[in-house]
């Protein structure tokens, strides 16, 4: 894989003529920290491959393994892109987007279907590019590497536990509270209120509906 040149750089990540629209994302885990350097390094970028910055998208104090309904601006930044209001989303660093290569790749590939790059300061990772496609590809292997071992693992734990005598699953509720459940079904009340009301699982309660 050949080393691509800043002006074959800017090239390749230029649209028939027309100015990336990019939005920064930028992120730190806890609240006394700043995002200023990643701001000036990707700002720096944007001036010199001529980008656009159309916005700036900034999680305070949140960690990169919580999920986009935790994390607003990522939140804001995939909408924007799936409104065709960006080009290119622009972080300072891979673990910026996120913690999980699962979900990094997952991001990606959402961006992709949409026809929106993303650059990646540190890694100098561009998905517009030749070279960062490659990466998403090879992200991609590794991402559902990452997930066999996670499922590896938990199968050997439910598995010791099973050898243990372990009880698996949700623990049951006690013979009042599933007649409770009972005497609320025959009346037609909601599934959804009824395990609000009593505090258990909906499951919980769609077990003893189908018993």
């Amino acid at each position: 894989m050949g080393v691509l040149s800043v002006q074959e750089f800017s090239d390749e990540v230029s649209v028939m003529g027309k100015t990336k629209r990019v939005g920064l994302y930028l992120r730190v885990s806890t609240a006394g920290q700043t995002v200023e350097n990643q701001r000036q390094a990707l700002e720096a970028v944007a001036a010199q491959r001529g980008w656009h910055i159309v916005g700036e998208y900034v999680d305070h104090g949140i960690s990169g393994t919580k999920g986009r309904d935790k994390r607003p601006a990522f939140d804001k930044l995939a909408t924007d892109a799936a409104q065709g209001k960006l080009d290119l989303v622009a972080a300072w660093s891979i673990d910026r987007i996120g913690r999980s290569l699962g979900h990094l790749v997952e991001f990606m590939d959402e961006l992709r279907q949409q026809n929106v790059g993303i650059y990646l300061h540190q890694q100098q990772v561009d998905t517009s590019t030749a070279a960062g496609r490659a990466f998403l590809q090879m992200a991609g292997v590794f991402a559902e590497f990452e997930r066999a071992i996670i499922v590896e693992r938990i199968n050997a734990g439910l598995a010791r536990a099973r050898s243990q005598g372990k009880k698996l699953g949700r623990p049951g509720v006690d013979a009042a509270t599933e007649r409770e459940i009972r005497k609320r079904l025959a009346k037609g009340t909601g599934k959804l209120k009824i395990a609000r009301e009593l505090k258990v699982g909906v499951s919980t309660v769609q077990r003893i509906a189908a018993a």
